[in-house]
C-alpha cells in the first residue's frame, strides 16, 4: 500500500469524527499557542529593557550617591544622602586620574512647575553642563543645546524634553518662546528628540527640563556644589572596565575610603544592567515556558486516547483489512499519521492564535511580544511529534490485533 494510499484513509478516518478531531486539536493548539506567546513575551521583554538601557547612552557609566553610616554606627542604604559633588566629576575629567573617561556629566534635579502662558506642567529640571548631551548620547530635533557660554552667563535658557514640549506648547514650536519656572521666565533654546525609550513608570526620559548649571542653582534652587548621579562616558567599548576601576579608585581616594566595601557611592554599568535585567526575564521566560509546555503535555494525551478510542472502535476494520492482508506496518502507519495530522493541524493553528495573539497582547497589556522563527518552527517540530509520539503505542496495539479476533470482535 502507497503512502498516499495511507494518507488518504488515514485524513477519511479524521474527518469521519470531526468532533473528536477538533477536540483533540484543541489541546495540541492551545498548548503549542501558549509556548510560542510565553517565549514572545519573555524576548519582548528582553528586548525592552536593553532599549531602554541603550537610551541611557552608549559606552555609559553611572555614579550614584552611596549609602553612609550615621554616628550611631547604623548603615542606610543607597541615595540615602547626597555624597557626590561638582569637585568629584570634575576630578574625573582629569584625564592623568582617569584616562579611559572621554566625558562628564554631573547631575542635579528638582521638580519644578512651569507655565506657558495658560498652560501649566509639572517636570524634573536637571542642572546639567555642556557634555550632558554627548555622554547621554541624545539629539535635537530643533533650536540648539545648552553651551559653555550659557553656563558662564548664568544665561536664563531651558532645552524641553519632546513630551514637555509637546504638553506645553501643543505641536506648536517652542523654540524661541518663553517658559515659566519658579517665578522665573527662561526662554527655550532646543527640543531633545525622543529618546525611543518605552519605559512605563512614572518618570520618563521625554519628559524633562535642561537648564544650566549655574542658571539652575540661582533660578530653582539645585544644590551650586552637590550632585545627584554622574554620568561617566568611557573611551569606547572596550575602556568600559578600565574607566569603571579608575573611577572607582579616584572617589575613594577623594572620599577617604579603603575599600569599595565601605563606599558612599556606587557605579553602575550597562553591562551590569543588561544582564541584571536579561537573566531575570530568561529566568521566568523558562518558569512560564514550563507552565505553557505541560498544555503540550496534556495535549499528547488527548491524541493518545482519542487513538485508544479509535482502535477499540475499528477493531472490526482493522481485523477485515489484515484478513486481506495488510502488513501490520500498514496498519501502524495508518494510525501515526492519523495521529501526527491530529498533532500537524494543532501546530498550525496553534501558530495562527500565536501570530494573532502576538498582534492583540501589546495593545492589552503595553508588553512588547517578540515572534521568534525558532520557536514557531520548533513548536510546529514538537507538535507533530508529539502526535505521532502519542499515537505509536495505540498504532502498535491495533498492529498486533489477530485478524480472527478483530473480526469476531462485536
Amino acid at each position: 500500500m502507497r503512502f498516499s494510499q495511507t494518507l488518504q484513509v488515514a485524513l477519511e478516518a479524521v474527518r469521519l469524527n470531526r468532533m473528536r478531531s477538533l477536540l483533540t486539536v484543541l489541546g495540541i493548539m492551545i498548548g503549542i499557542a501558549s509556548v510560542i506567546l510565553t517565549v514572545g513575551l519573555g524576548l519582548g521583554a528582553q528586548k525592552q529593557v536593553k532599549d531602554e538601557i541603550a537610551a541611557l547612552g552608549s559606552n555609559l557609566l553611572i555614579v550614584s550617591p552611596g549609602s553612609t553610616t550615621s554616628s550611631s554606627g547604623v548603615r542606610g542604604g543607597f541615595g540615602t544622602a547626597t555624597t557626590l559633588t561638582r569637585a568629584d566629576a570634575e576630578a574625573l575629567t582629569d584625564s592623568t586620574v582617569a584616562p579611559s573617561i572621554s566625558a562628564v556629566a554631573p547631575v542635579a534635579s528638582a521638580s519644578e512647575s512651569l507655565a506657558a502662558g495658560s498652560t501649566t506642567w509639572t517636570s524634573t529640571v536637571y542642572a546639567i553642563t555642556p557634555d550632558w548631551l554627548t555622554v547621554r548620547s541624545r539629539s535635537l530635533t530643533s533650536g540648539r543645546f545648552i553651551t559653555t557660554s550659557d553656563l558662564s552667563q548664568q544665561n536664563k535658557v531651558v532645552v524641553l524634553g519632546s513630551d514637555t514640549a509637546e504638553e506645553l506648547f501643543s505641536g506648536q514650536s517652542p523654540v524661541g518662546q518663553s517658559v515659566t519656572i519658579n517665578g522665573g521666565s527662561f526662554t527655550v533654546i532646543g527640543v531633545m528628540a525622543s529618546s525611543g525609550s518605552t519605559s512605563t513608570s512614572s518618570t520618563s526620559d521625554d519628559d524633562m527640563v535642561l537648564m544650566p548649571w549655574t542658571t539652575a542653582s540661582a533660578a530653582v534652587g539645585t544644590s551650586a556644589t552637590t550632585v545627584s548621579t554622574i554620568y561617566l562616558q568611557a573611551r569606547d567599548q572596550d575602556a568600559l572596565s578600565s574607566a569603571y576601576q579608575e573611577a572607582d579608585a579616584a572617589l575613594l581616594t577623594r572620599h577617604k575610603v579603603g575599600t569599595g566595601d565601605d563606599a558612599d557611592f556606587t557605579i553602575t554599568s550597562q553591562q551590569s544592567l543588561v544582564s541584571t535585567a536579561t537573566s531575570t526575564d530568561r529566568t521566568m521566560t523558562i518558569l512560564l515556558g514550563g507552565v505553557a509546555a505541560i498544555s503540550l503535555v496534556v495535549g499528547g494525551i488527548g491524541v493518545m486516547n482519542i487513538m485508544l478510542v479509535s482502535v477499540s472502535e475499528r477493531i472490526r476494520e482493522i481485523g477485515l483489512r489484515k484478513a486481506l492482508g495488510a502488513k501490520p506496518a500498514v496498519i501502524r502507519s495508518q494510525f501515526l499519521v492519523e495521529a501526527g495530522a491530529l498533532g500537524l493541524a494543532g501546530g498550525l493553528l496553534g501558530l495562527a492564535i500565536a501570530a494573532l495573539g502576538s498582534w492583540l497582547l501589546p495593545k492589552m497589556i503595553g508588553q512588547p511580544v517578540t515572534l521568534a522563527w525558532w520557536a514557531a518552527v520548533g513548536s510546529l517540530v514538537v507538535a507533530v511529534g508529539v502526535g505521532l509520539a502519542a499515537g505509536v503505542y495505540p498504532a502498535g496495539r491495533a498492529a498486533k490485533l489477530a485478524p480472527i479476533d478483530a473480526l469476531r470482535r462485536e
